[in-house]
């Protein structure tokens, strides 16, 4: 090209042949753009990924640590929240560029998937290089990877390193070139700048993971920090018997009121608060009760540690001023009579429980008595109250009675009117024990049936069990309304094996 004063149309020639020349010589293959592209799609889907893994961690975090340890955690999970928001604006920043850059390359061709512009080497280095917005790009990347180890203690700055580098790269064959124009300069066609955006939200996205994952681990190191002080006193037991001494530790403790620790008593967990946890014992039963917790927590290096409380024991009595009904303290023949024996002071184990008049089995408080003859039986306690040493702790007498009489059913009734119906539908005699504790079943051994119709001859058959007979069932198969249906001589047997005559049945069929 010829020196000296040119026209515009000229000078418009010579820039086109130099731009035309640029091209030829820096002809970018599409195989080349299509490695730039996948790169790209690949960049993309780690920065989903590495964008999930962070909101994971939020929470998890939100639902355990900040939950149970609100107090403590809620400036680590602030300073977490500070970090991501800082390489969230980096990526929306970059993602804006992405964007542009897009636009001007002529949108997305569906064909290729790929920006239609790819091999075009203007439109990165006007809107990067000549517009500044490399320059303004690397600045905000060196500023957000300070913010983001700001956001860290300094004792774990110094052990991580973040990819969001704006280094110049090594020098080649060539001249050397700047971070800017080396990634966005002349001569880096469109495709290659988005891949190197991409890059660098990648970068973006794994810095704010390993930031937010450093400081959201802080929690797990739990700084035990004594700020309370109370004064204790711990006795071995909190019931004495009479003569016995008593004997308490006293003493001073320490400790944490913004520390949740892990505190069960038999596997199961107590409620925390303020670093203490609540427990409270059972008082459905007499006796000497007996407990122990255990305490776990994280200690500054991150290990459990955990505590074990000497025994505790408390005793649970009875009121001291008791009502006996005396004319109820009845035991049953052939029944298994069940009673609940406790003493104040003494663990049920240590009862020593023996009986006149019958025989009683059972342990821990729980025991069952059985009695054969009618008149009375006493039940006697002991108990060791040291060890090694038993002592009478007193005893109760009990009546013994015959269970009372059944009642003799059938068709559901004892007397009165039925239906012709359900009185050929029964089968068999009951005997029925009604409005008493236990459950004592009756057998019917014995009855005899008698039908009277009206102006007929009665007529009367006997079983020995409680089963009606085929005999039966013909008869009452025969009834019409009117007819007078009457179970008598009934006997029955219950569980102390004597026989009871029970009264006779009179229905009128209707």
């Amino acid at each position: 090209m010829a020196g000296g004063k040119q026209t515009p149309r000229q000078r418009m020639i010579n820039i086109l042949y130099l731009v035309l020349l640029g091209l030829i010589a820096l002809n970018v293959p599409d195989n080349l753009l299509d490695a730039f592209k996948k790169i790209a799609d690949s960049l993309d889907t780690s920065s989903k990924n590495v964008t999930k893994d962070v909101n994971d961690n939020f929470s998890a975090f939100e639902a355990s640590t900040l939950k149970d340890q609100h107090d403590r955690a809620l400036p680590i999970y602030n300073r977490a929240k500070a970090a991501r928001d800082i390489a969230n604006k980096l990526n929306d920043d970059v993602q804006a560029l992405r964007d542009l850059l897009t636009k001007e390359g002529g949108g997305i061709n569906p064909d290729i998937n790929d920006v239609a512009q790819r091999d075009n080497l203007d439109i990165s280095d006007r809107l990067m290089i000549q517009d500044k917005r490399a320059e303004v790009l690397k600045k905000e990347i060196n500023d957000t990877r300070e913010q983001l180890l700001a956001q860290l203690k300094p004792q774990d700055r110094a052990g991580i390193q973040l990819s969001l580098n704006t280094d110049d790269p090594a020098p080649g064959t060539g001249q050397k070139k700047s971070w800017e124009d080396a990634y966005f300069g002349e001569g880096v066609p469109l495709g290659a700048t988005l891949t190197n955006l991409a890059k660098i939200q990648t970068d973006a996205k794994n810095a704010q993971n390993e930031v937010v994952k450093k400081i959201l681990s802080e929690a797990q190191k739990a700084q035990v920090n004594l700020d309370k002080f109370d004064a204790v006193a711990v006795a071995p037991t909190s019931y004495v018997l009479l003569g016995a001494p008593y004997t308490a530790d006293v003493f001073l403790t320490a400790y944490d009121s913004k520390l949740s620790p892990s505190i069960t008593v038999n596997g199961s967990s107590l409620t925390v608060d303020a670093g203490k946890g609540k427990y409270s014992g059972s008082t459905s039963s007499v006796g000497v009760h007996t407990w122990s917790a255990e305490i776990s927590f994280k200690d500054n290096d991150g290990k459990i540690q955990r505590y074990t409380t000497p025994q505790q024991s408390y005793m649970v009595a009875a009121p001291s001023a008791t009502v006996s009904p005396t004319k109820m303290n009845v035991l049953y023949i052939g029944l298994p009579n069940p009673l609940s024996i406790s003493a104040p002071g003494v663990a049920k184990e240590d009862l020593r429980v023996s009986m006149t008049g019958g025989s009683i089995s059972g342990s821990a408080g729980n025991y069952t008595a059985n009695v054969s003859n009618i008149g009375q039986a006493t039940v006697s306690v002991s108990g060791e109250l040291t060890k090694g040493k038993t002592s009478f702790l007193g005893s109760s007498v009990f009546r013994v009675k015959r269970i009372p009489d059944p009642k003799a059913m059938f068709a559901g009734k004892s007397s009165g009117t039925t239906s012709a119906g359900n009185i050929k539908g029964q089968d068999r005699v009951f005997a029925k024990l009604d409005n008493f504790e236990f459950d004592a079943r009756f057998t019917v051994t014995h009855f005899t049936l008698l039908i009277a119709k009206p102006r007929q001859d009665a007529v009367s058959v006997s079983a020995s069990n409680a089963e009606l007979s085929a005999q039966m069932h013909t008869y009452l198969n025969t009834i019409t309304p009117g007819t007078t249906v009457v179970i008598k001589d009934i006997v029955a047997v219950g569980p102390d094996g004597t026989p009871r005559g029970l009264d006779s049945i009179v229905l009128t069929a209707n």
